[in-house]
């Protein structure tokens, strides 16, 4: 059974291809094992449930007409030919060979919650199957930008909190639990509401659907840029099967999953269940503690359940487990601070350094840091339920789910040697600093076909709530620090000693400060910040509940409408309360910035910004500390699409859509947010978007070819940025994403199938992007790249594959490559007359290559593979910031600190199946 209804008729008009037209459509689950087609692992049958091995996918999406500006802002002429080239060599390599090519299999999605070829759909989608993922090495959705090009993700400071999902350039900046992702993931059906919980192993994967541009009216409130479908393979009711696979490596890796199934009454119910464990030790090491970062130590399992009692009704039950013991993740610092080289840190008391061994070219080339590895460990588990029915008006589908997320932190968070301060595991009352995030959902929705009209119509309901714990204190370096970067780096060269004669609310007078060593603990009445600590407790309940419909209408044989709509309506109350906290220093900080002149309130200001740090200030002691609050926030919104398709011949379909998209809004779950009578709710975002697209089959379907355009408008763009001393969340009024996206593939020989892929995106702030809002924080985005948002990105897959002899033996080899243009890596804005220069803030252009090479035997009864990923150990950076408190980012001062994407690795698998 299957909640898309894979039996549906097909409404009265032209046959969909997939459902009759080029062969018969298996499906793997259900059909009689001994009526399948033999599939070799590395040529699979041309039908249902599989792929091609490399880049076996499709889909693309479409925008309208604007073809505009394809050649890139500030590249030049050579830039263009140089990815140009290939394109076109390949592409006629591709028409070149057709005569010999052997044709393409047909692929089917689920995109539209119904199962249908992947060229009829009128949705922007590559489907990617078990056996590419196993060829390109996915061990999870890190590494899934190998096979697309349109999605790229990082993670930054912790991967429960800090990763991000992009597509089209476009995505949600992680670090604040309180923001949800522009991409939806989910799960066999269910939704994974942090990209942080989602980067679980991917084992026992059927196939993962990367789907572009917003999928709101299907898929919910929380994919206004796209989202990713992953399946799991079901239970099957009448075969057994083991399967297992080890894996080593260097870095000390090594990787063990395996699974089974088994018929519990043969026919009717069976049993699946999968583990994986992973481990590898750390590719970032600290040259002060001697501690890594970014490795690996993982356990998962899931166990399902599958039972038919008749042949119109089935449900599947399936629970997940999984828990890590890692560290992620530890930043070096790119470009120091002028405040060292000008001896500030040394002339407060602390080493020249302060704390950082390592920076600039040789942090990065080496990966080296400056202070402990973050400590992320999490555990989750969940539950599911689906239930189809298929009756006489059409399928009822119901899926349940509840999922459970839970990770504690440690963190050096200044990213240097000194004893700065620390988020640490609790504080006074036995807290701890962790995230728990509970989610119930429920999906009830029915769909059938009527003649021409194929309907769907369903309610939605979720109610999750997080909890999140912080625990802050300051270190016995902190007064030191604050003193070189805001008394020796800023006030002494502004004040001089203009105010030396000022007396001081605590006692002696301004004077007294300029001539100490240490003038942040003098301003602060002689008392030392260290031991000061805050223990800050979040809360956010948010309710869900949506109606939905989506349609096609057959006008002609040739000729269907698409209308779907989705009403949303949402409900979040969020709560700061600080359970424990002590600042002195801060309290006489502020009494002596109060009775400085009006002329020296630049003076108060730093000397209050950095001695009452906001993560660990006890709230209440003035306007601008942090503050408690206890809020709701209410939102609905209309989501819709309207499509067209044409199918201009039985093989070259065209479509054209526009979509409305809506993600929510909610609370900046950050100490400082309702700082100063601020409102801590950021507003929900909204997009419009149009495609333009075309899916073609050609050359008697060996040659593979689809096309997209794209706009993308999105209206109060939620952005995250750290300033330094805080996480600020705001709206910006307008952010574009434009572009094109070509997939091709082909098989010009046997045993040879080559794929091309390519993602124009030019996505930006444009000249306008803040409407009227005067704040600096957003005018200065105008004008910029989106984050992480490359303009150009190709992505080329080769594999070959040859029997040896008369054996049942074969070899492979598979490779495949990612080049991308230069990307911008901060959030903020490159501000003029800083050291800020658009270098630090860039990533290159850089490609890097994944090679496997193998031998297996017989239909994937054992292979023996050589792999290695990032073949060239490319160096590439994914985000980059101020790190904290060390320099003024204002002033030019600031440090810059960067995260990195992962080198080289290689080692050896075995596989086998039974």
């Amino acid at each position: 059974m299957h909640g898309e209804n894979p039996h549906a008729a097909t409404p009265r008009g032209r046959q969909r291809r997939g459902l009759s037209d080029h062969g018969k459509r298996f499906d793997l689950e259900r059909d009689d094992p001994a009526s399948r087609p033999q599939f070799h692992p590395t040529r699979p049958g041309r039908c249902f449930g599989t792929l091609h091995p490399l880049h076996r996918r499709a889909g693309t999406a479409h925008p309208p007409g604007f073809i505009a500006s394809i050649t890139p802002r500030g590249e030049s002429e050579m830039s263009e030919r140089r990815f140009l080239k290939p394109l076109l060599a390949i592409a006629f390599t591709f028409a070149a060979a057709s005569v010999a090519a052997s044709p393409i299999e047909e692929i089917v999605v689920t995109a539209t919650k119904r199962v249908a070829n992947v060229q009829d759909v009128p949705v922007a989608v590559t489907a990617l199957s078990s056996i590419q993922l196993d060829r390109a090495g996915v061990k999870d959705l890190r590494d899934l930008p190998t096979l697309s090009p349109s999605f790229n993700m990082n993670a930054s400071q912790t991967e429960s909190q800090g990763s991000t999902l992009r597509l089209r350039g476009v995505g949600t900046t992680g670090n604040n639990i309180g923001l949800e992702s522009a991409v939806g993931v989910f799960i066999d059906g269910v939704y994974i509401s942090r990209p942080g919980v989602a980067l679980g192993d991917l084992f026992d994967v059927k196939q993962i659907e990367v789907l572009r541009g917003p999928q709101g009216t299907l898929f919910g409130q929380n994919t206004s840029a796209g989202a990713l479908s992953i399946k799991t393979k079901k239970p099957l009711l009448d075969d057994t099967e083991f399967w297992a696979s080890g894996t080593a490596g260097n870095y000390d890796s090594y990787d063990l999953k395996a699974g089974g199934n088994i018929p519990l009454i043969p026919g009717k119910l069976g049993l699946r269940l999968a583990g994986a464990v992973r481990k590898q030790d750390g590719f970032v090491h600290s040259l002060t503690s001697s501690g890594e970062s970014m490795n690996r130590d993982r356990q998962s399992f899931r166990g399902q359940l599958l039972w038919e009692p008749t042949d119109a009704m089935s449900f599947r039950l399936i629970g997940d487990y999984s828990n890590a013991d890692e560290n992620c993740c530890d930043a070096a610092i790119q470009q120091e601070s002028p405040l060292v080289a000008a001896g500030a840190f040394a002339a407060a008391g602390l080493p020249a350094n302060a704390g950082v061994v390592a920076s600039g070219d040789r942090a990065l080339k080496h990966r080296q840091t400056n202070g402990s590895p973050f400590k992320n460990p999490f555990k989750q588990y969940g539950l599911s339920l689906e239930w189809n029915w298929d009756t006489d008006l059409g399928t009822v589908t119901y899926l349940g789910s509840y999922r459970s997320f839970k990770a504690d932190s440690v963190q050096d968070s200044e990213y240097v040697g000194a004893d700065v301060y620390r988020v640490q595991p609790s504080y006074a009352g036995g807290y701890k600093t962790y995230d728990d995030i509970k989610n119930w959902t429920n999906e009830l929705r029915m769909q059938g076909v009527n003649g021409r009209l194929d309907w769907l119509v369903g309610g939605y309901f979720s109610n999750e709530q997080i909890v999140e714990h912080q625990g802050l204190g300051l270190g016995a370096d902190y007064g030191q620090y604050v003193s070189a970067t805001g008394w020796y780096g800023a006030i002494l060269p502004l004040v001089g000693s203009s105010l030396d004669g000022v007396p001081l609310t605590t006692g002696g007078t301004f004077g007294d400060v300029t001539s100490a060593t240490n003038p942040a603990v003098a301003f602060a009445g002689g008392v030392d910040p260290a031991g000061s600590y805050a223990q800050n407790n979040f809360q956010q309940d948010a309710r869900t509940w949506s109606v939905f419909t989506h349609d096609t209408y057959s006008l002609t044989d040739k000729l269907d409408l698409v209308l779907g709509l989705r009403w949303t309506d949402e409900h979040k109350a969020g709560s700061f309360v600080q359970a424990y906290g002590q600042s002195p220093a801060c309290a006489n900080t502020l009494a002596n910035a109060a009775g400085l002149p009006s002329a020296a309130s630049q003076v108060g200001g730093i000397a209050v910004a950095l001695m009452c740090f906001p993560f660990a200030t006890q709230v209440g002691l003035s306007p601008v500390t942090p503050a408690q609050f206890d809020k709701h926030f209410n939102d609905n919104e209309l989501v819709y699409t309207l499509k067209s398709t044409y199918a201009f011949t039985d093989d070259v379909n065209g479509y054209a859509s526009f979509t409305h998209g809506f993600k929510s809004g909610g609370f900046n779950l950050d100490s400082t947010a309702a700082a100063g009578g601020a409102d801590p709710r950021f507003l929900s975002e909204k997009t419009d978007a149009w495609e333009l697209g075309v899916k073609s089959d050609l050359f008697d379907h060996t040659v593979r070819a689809n096309a997209a355009l794209f706009y993308m408008q999105m209206h109060n763009f939620q952005v995250l940025e750290f300033t330094g001393v805080q996480f600020k969340t705001f709206n910006v009024d307008k952010a574009v994403s434009k572009g094109l996206e070509i997939e091709t593939e082909t098989s010009p020989i046997d045993g040879l199938d080559l794929s091309l892929d390519y993602t124009y995106a030019d996505a930006r702030y444009p000249g306008d992007c803040n409407g009227s809002s005067t704040a600096p924080s957003i005018v200065a985005l105008c004008g910029q790249n989106l984050t992480n948002a490359p303009h150009h990105v190709v992505v080329a897959g080769v594999n070959y594959e040859r029997p040896i002899g008369a054996t049942d033996l074969s070899w492979f080899v598979n490779t495949s490559t990612r080049w991308e243009s230069n990307r911008r890596t901060s959030t903020q804005a490159i501000v003029p007359g800083t050291n800020l220069s658009a270098p630090v803030d860039s990533q290159h252009d850089n490609a890097k290559v994944n090679l496997r090479l193998g031998v297996e035997k017989g239909a994937g009864q054992w292979s023996l593979e050589l792999w290695g990923n990032n073949l060239f150990d490319k160096q590439t950076k994914n985000v980059t910031f101020n790190v904290p408190l060390r320099g003024i980012a204002s002033l030019g001062t600031a440090a810059r600190g960067v995260f990195f994407d992962a080198p080289r690795t290689y080692g050896i698998t075995l596989r086998t199946q039974m």
